[in-house]
């Protein structure tokens, strides 16, 4: 059963949390984190490129010039693909570039994403995190008494004030576990936890 330690907001260890071995001590599947990854990259895909084909083009109503007798190869319409302002052929149309992995491969790619940073020691509990308003400079503090800035941050549930709080400080982001996915995990060089955030994760993500 993997630990780690246990901080408060002053940057202090207070102690060590035991993690599930189902979650965050199975074996790192790379093959699995990067249809993930690719999986998450393609929905964000917006899918709107599209090009014109010869009957949405502008023009060529009349035959540029009669069939035999000129010398020159025959055209229907100065819109066929191979002139120049014509049709694209075979161009991309909008189009959704999303899909769904099976679930259990979802789950383990995302287990594989947590045990990674736990081998790795990139992993930081937060004892508890609360804000008595918003203020990015207290959060700037608390991430600074952890000597991290480059961080995802996962608390339990919405909190507004860490939330507002934290969305205008580079190279951090804040979600909540519910919300935990394998690219923003990968992403960022730490992922700083609640103890809240990891019992509700343990309890989500082992079902």
């Amino acid at each position: 059963m993997p630990t780690v330690a246990l901080y408060n907001v002053n940057g202090e260890q207070i102690g060590e949390l035991a993690l599930k071995d189902e979650i965050f001590g199975v074996a790192v599947n790379e093959s699995v984190l990067h249809d993930a990854v690719v999986m998450q990259l393609a929905g964000r895909r917006l899918g709107t490129h599209d090009t014109k084909t010869r009957s949405e083009v502008r023009g060529g109503g009349r035959k540029p010039w009669r069939q035999k007798g000129t010398g020159r190869a025959r055209h229907g319409t100065i819109r066929s693909p191979i002139w120049r302002g014509g049709g694209v052929v075979f161009g991309p149309h909008p189009r959704n570039y999303s899909y769904s992995l099976p679930k259990k491969v979802r789950r383990l790619a995302l287990r594989s994403a947590l045990s990674a940073k736990v081998n790795a020691g990139d992993i930081l509990v937060l004892d508890e995190l609360r804000l008595e308003q918003i203020k990015t400079k207290d959060m700037v503090g608390i991430l600074n008494n952890l000597k991290v800035d480059d961080a995802l941050l996962v608390t339990a549930e919405k909190d507004d004030q860490v939330e507002k709080s934290t969305r205008n400080i580079p190279n951090i982001k804040q979600l909540t576990a519910t919300g935990l996915n394998v690219y923003d995990i990968l992403a960022y060089d730490k992922l700083v936890m609640t103890r809240d955030a990891v019992a509700r994760v343990e309890e989500v993500f082992a079902q």
